[in-house]
């Protein structure tokens, strides 16, 4: 029983600490736009050219 008197109150204390974390980086714009930067590796890039392709060296073939 003495441990419920510990414990209860360090969990609501933990459980305040995270709600004030998660509503200070709410409040700086941490969850704004979570889409966007999973989705821009996926689109085109208009005004950019793309670059050549690297030559890859030739690997000697082993004899059989």
């Amino acid at each position: 029983m003495s441990a419920v008197f510990f414990l209860l109150p360090a969990a609501v204390a933990l459980g305040a600490v995270f709600v004030i974390l998660f509503l200070g980086a709410a409040r700086d714009g941490q969850f704004d736009d979570l889409d966007d930067p999973a989705v821009r590796i996926l689109r085109d890039d208009q005004g950019k050219a793309a670059a050549p392709p690297t030559p890859r060296a030739r690997q000697p073939s082993s004899p059989a």
